[in-house]
């Protein structure tokens, strides 16, 4: 992606079903889950830039001694601080008394973070302040085993407001207003309910304390409290907790929006936002690698049960589609394949724009994260070129000269690497003019290759947000190749609707095809429609959020795809450029072809899963009307 966006958070869960010394002895650390749980944070780096943190519990720890251990960093290389941090215990005992490192039950009696319940999480702050504090995973503590909490997430709720004020009735004053704060004293208060009743009921069988902390650990119902806790969730969610006692659980969202993936057998249970960080980190196969479904939670007992049981009616699947075109790392089979077709998909439009003129058409992709989709567009070109060659000859075999021949037999795309990230540069200049001009060195670019005003250059980009990288940097360094046209092409479709589930995409004014819509609205004369919707969304934030409809959609209504991405082009094309340019954008429905299950598509459509969403969209145009720059929920 040009336009850099914050996103998904990622988390990271294990659950050691044996004893540590049975990982001592089979694998030759009692560090098994920890030397894991780093592999598996590490794997998933790309969605934590802000921070990251772990916790561990201990199981069966005597009374008195620490089983708790957290740890959080904002370092800019956040998980190897945390692990360097964690190895820094253990440095005076290899030196000291080596032999120490081979006794799992001596480690995890006298050093932190020697545990058989192990959480990850890697941040990527979409919202509000960046600091220590905001970093997961979130301890809820308590001299009840069992009533301690702690938990991370990749979550966004559209309902902060709704939730603190079910908080407020019951009779809690929540330190700040944050859907993190919300969750973890939501599902905390029903804990601490589910414990109460658990002791109560105990209570009058006439056992002692002891026992019935005892049995509060054997017998919390995990989805109940669960169930209790989610009712009036709205957004989308992947959320791990994990219990004092050791019991833990990873929930998903009703529309299946965030994605998380877990893998069990009989020495672990570990569970991760992306699939490739579990089976490198594990060795696992693709196929063992599961999805936890829609409504779901998986959840680990203290006793090493595992199963996946609903806490919240599932709806339409809506993956996140944003995860496959971007945000996910390609290293997933199925991702790689769906990027792969996202490009080919682009061949027709491409083909079409340049008037199928191969011989002069040089073909490249911008951003690293754009590869994939290029490799796709080249292999549908191969395909384009492979039905010329066989058309012609079967109709034109007895007319072709040889010269004519050996130029058919020769066609192939022209295919090269021009633009090229740079270094990251100091933009320590403060005159805005100064930093701009700094701004367009960002890439770095490949000279020789293009005939002069004479070829036509396309590049692959895999989406594009503001469009300010491709004005202020791209299209100003490979102009300097002097094409006769520069085709920027987009593997998404025109990003028009804000997201309120976990993507830094929360204003209106953030999006070059929304900016275009309005420009066109008012080319036309139309500034009415404008007029129409902001009344209309205005009127819609009184409304019950499941009664509120989406009237965003009214400003891009009176437009093609094609007339958008017309005017896209004029904003995003500086004024001094010698080329013709012109922007392509995939379509929604080449957009499902490509990724068939991950239906989840509203930032390009409008069609939010959940009923917050509508809500969000139309405050977004109210902010964005009345010059309020902030977000929508």
């Amino acid at each position: 992606m040009s336009d850099s966006i914050k996103h998904e958070c990622g988390i990271a869960f294990i659950r050691l079903l044996k004893p540590l010394s049975y990982y001592q002895e089979k694998y030759g650390t009692a560090l098994y889950g920890l030397n894991k749980l780093y592999l598996l944070m590490e794997k998933q780096h790309n969605r934590g830039q802000d921070g990251a943190g772990i916790a561990t519990i201990k199981l069966d720890v005597k009374p008195g001694n620490r089983y708790i251990s957290r740890y959080r960093s904002m370092a800019q290389n956040a998980v190897a601080d945390i692990f360097g941090y964690v190895q820094n215990k253990f440095v005076d005992i290899q030196n000291e008394t080596p032999e120490l490192m081979q006794d799992a039950e001596w480690l995890k009696q006298n050093v932190s973070f020697i545990g058989e319940v192990l959480l990850g999480h890697l941040r990527y702050g979409t919202h509000g302040k960046n600091s220590i504090e905001n970093c997961h995973p979130f301890l809820r503590q308590n001299n009840w085993m069992t009533r301690n909490l702690v938990i991370a997430g990749n979550f966004n709720m559209t309902n902060v407001d709704e939730l603190l004020e079910q908080l407020y009735e019951l009779g809690q004053h929540p330190k700040e207003k944050a859907d993190t704060v919300t969750v973890l004293e939501k599902i905390g208060h029903f804990l601490d309910d589910e414990n109460q009743e658990l002791f109560d009921a105990y209570k009058k069988e006439g056992l002692d304390n002891v026992a019935i902390t005892q049995k509060i650990s054997q017998n919390l119902d995990i989805a109940k409290i669960l169930k209790r806790s989610a009712k009036n969730w709205d957004g989308g969610y992947t959320i791990s907790g994990i219990v004092g006692n050791g019991d833990a659980f990873i929930l998903r969202d009703p529309s299946g929006i965030r994605p998380a993936y877990y893998y069990a057998d009989d020495e672990i249970v570990v569970a991760a936002s992306e699939r490739p960080a579990i089976q490198t980190a594990f060795n696992i196969q693709f196929k063992n690698v599961k999805e936890i479904e829609p409504g779901h939670a998986l959840i680990v007992k203290k006793d090493g049960t595992v199963s996946q049981e609903i806490f919240r009616e599932p709806q339409e699947k809506r993956a996140c589609s944003f995860e496959r075109i971007y945000f996910s790392r390609g290293s997933d089979a199925e991702i790689y394949k769906e990027r792969k077709h996202l490009g080919a998909l682009l061949c027709r439009q491409i083909l079409d724009a340049v008037s199928a003129d191969l011989k002069n058409t040089v073909f490249s992709f911008i951003p690293n994260t754009a590869e994939v989709s290029f490799y796709g567009m080249v292999d549908g070109l191969h395909a384009h070129i492979r039905e010329v060659q066989k058309e012609t000859l079967l109709h034109r075999k007895d007319t072709l000269s040889d010269e004519e021949l050996n130029e058919l037999l020769s066609m192939r795309p022209r295919v090269e690497k021009l633009a090229i990230k740079d270094v990251k540069l100091r933009t320590f200049i403060t005159q805005d003019a100064d930093r701009s001009d700094m701004v367009a060195h960002v890439y770095d670019t490949t000279y020789g290759v293009i005939k002069n005003h004479t070829d036509t250059l396309v590049a692959v980009d895999d989406s594009i947000v503001r469009g300010t990288t491709l004005k202020q940097s791209i299209i100003k360094i490979i102009d300097r190749l002097h094409p006769k046209k520069i085709i920027i092409v987009s593997s998404a479709p025109q990003i028009r609707y804000p997201d309120c589930y976990g993507i830094d995409m929360s204003k209106m004014g953030q999006f070059v095809a929304f900016e275009a819509a309005i420009q066109l609205l008012k080319e036309r004369g139309m500034d009415n429609v404008i007029e129409e919707v902001y009344q209309k969304c205005k009127a819609s934030l009184l409304l019950p959020k499941e009664e509120i409809v989406n009237h965003v959609k009214d400003i891009y209504r009176p437009f093609t795809q094609e007339e958008i991405s017309a005017q896209i082009t004029k904003i995003i094309t500086p004024a001094d450029i010698v080329a013709e340019v012109q922007v392509i954008y995939q379509t929604l429905d080449n957009l499902h072809v490509a990724c068939p299950n991950h239906s989840g598509d509203w930032y390009f459509s409008g069609n939010y899963p959940t009923a917050g969403g509508n809500k969000v969209v139309n405050k977004a145009f109210v902010n964005w009307k009345e010059g309020n720059n902030q977000r929508a929920y």
